[in-house]
């Protein structure tokens, strides 16, 4: 039978998913890319926000309109699934079956038992147990699922090194949904970094939901300095990058390894989603303003070159007019390289939900705008300081025209950071460059994407 897949949300998701595929080619299923020609669709959800439920329910229900065409089967998974099982089977009756996320270690003989029952049904076979009945494994661990399919080409993928978060922001479903941080075996990341690097995959990207949590359950302080130290012995692996690391998580030895190991892309993903000592503590998050600001200022002092990224929140319950001028304002002096910023988004069942003084929607639009604002002309200035500049890039397509070669530096993450352009002429060798990892000059800059030149 012919399969296809829909991966919806995070890169953690995806990876999920990744391991899915791997489940129905490794047991001789063929695998599509159109929905048209899949006899079986498998929806991986999110569940995060309203915009990605949103996304997730309209996804099932045009992916359902294609069982009356040749799709026999439509399976729904993910944290939608996990957070909303119950109503989601009344409500859609056009999905044959909905997988918990506590169920994935039984995912494939869950899978196989909806096909033979049907199949039961048919030819009026005697039926098997129930699907319901099927007794749920704790949640899954990953090691029986290092078989993944990668489907971020071949460059680069994720490397998921724990499931679920602990630290219980009052904004955030993840821990209702996932559960609580839980590591994963140093040995079982590394072999799957291995397995990884045979598969030619020159850039590994470390994910967690919080990757300075990493090793605090299973060894008692975080690990992931010495993780990443590992990882960067795997033979064949170029850069390595990790994302989600909380600022209070961000250590003196996990600095130093980034300062010195070459492999290590000096890049700090820390989401600190306000600077408002008000608002930060209603958030329960773990630093106050002084340690954010003191954190930006160390990694700067001791590595110049580095790239900060980061994430807001703007329009959470209490957010005041001098609450949104105190972020603004550290926005424009901070000056962070990538920065991402989300409207709050009432989330059902979490703390925040039941606060006081909730911010009216045309309000936290107007503050997220002006925040994107200040950024666009930070993020071109802090652009504009690298033209001359040498970097190494990896050219990973060409553009539509066939004018550009696209590819990306060492600080940038895929399909979320910038883009590099490098124009298309004849004294360039398409077979040596494309897939490789190349010394470029920057020679002019976008609001966010970069013009280079061979050198």
């Amino acid at each position: 039978m012919k399969v296809g897949f829909i991966s919806l949300g995070c890169s953690k998701n995806l990876i999920d998913t990744e391991i899915m595929i791997g489940k129905f080619k490794n047991n001789k299923f063929e695998i599509v890319s159109e929905p048209q020609d899949a006899e079986i669709i498998v929806i991986n959800t999110c569940g995060f926000i309203d915009s990605a439920k949103e996304e997730a329910i309209n996804t099932i229900l045009e992916m359902a309109e294609y069982k009356k065409q040749k799709c026999k089967y439509l399976i729904v998974t993910g944290c939608l699934v996990q957070r909303y099982y119950k109503d989601l089977i009344k409500l859609l009756p056009e999905v044959d079956l909905f997988i918990k996320l506590e169920d994935y270690n039984n995912f494939w003989k869950i899978v196989e038992e909806l096909i033979k029952r049907n199949i039961a049904i048919k030819t009026k076979q005697k039926l098997s147990s129930k699907i319901s009945e099927m007794k749920p494994l704790p949640m899954a661990t990953y090691e029986e699922y290092m078989e993944r399919v990668i489907t971020t080409g071949k460059n680069y993928a994720y490397l998921k090194i724990g499931e679920g978060c602990s630290n219980r922001c009052t904004y955030c479903a993840i821990p209702y949904i996932r559960g609580p941080f839980v590591s994963r075996k140093k040995e079982e990341i590394l072999k799957e970094a291995e397995m990884l690097a045979k598969k030619g995959i020159k850039e590994i990207i470390i994910i967690a939901q919080d990757t300075t949590k990493y090793g605090i359950d299973i060894y008692g302080e975080s690990k992931l300095a010495e993780l990443l130290e590992e990882i960067s012995k795997v033979e064949g692996i170029k850069w390595i990058r990790f994302l989600y690391s909380y600022p209070e998580g961000i250590t003196d030895e996990l600095l130093n390894v980034v300062e010195k190991n070459n492999k290590i892309a000096k890049y700090f993903d820390i989401p600190i989603q306000h600077i408002s000592n008000n608002i930060l503590k209603k958030m329960n998050r773990k630093t106050s303003k002084e340690q954010i600001e003191n954190l930006i200022k160390t990694i700067r002092n001791k590595i110049p070159e580095a790239t900060l990224r980061t994430s807001l929140i703007v329009g959470f319950p209490g957010e005041t007019e001098e609450d949104f001028e105190e972020l603004k304002e550290f926005v424009k002096k901070a000056k962070f390289d990538k920065l991402g910023t989300f409207i709050y988004s009432k989330e059902e069942g979490t703390p925040a939900e039941k606060l006081p003084n909730q911010i009216h929607g045309n309000t936290k639009k107007a503050r997220y705008n002006k925040i994107m604002k200040e950024q666009q002309k930070i993020s071109k200035q802090n652009l504009e300081n690298k033209i001359g500049k040498i970097y190494e890039v990896i050219i990973e397509n060409k553009s539509f025209d066939g004018k550009y070669y696209i590819g990306r530096t060492k600080q940038d993450v895929p399909e979320i950071d910038g883009i590099v352009y490098l124009k298309n002429n004849k004294k360039i060798d398409e077979k040596e460059i494309l897939n490789e990892i190349i010394k470029c000059k920057v020679v002019e800059v976008s609001d966010y994407d970069l013009i280079v030149e061979c050198i």
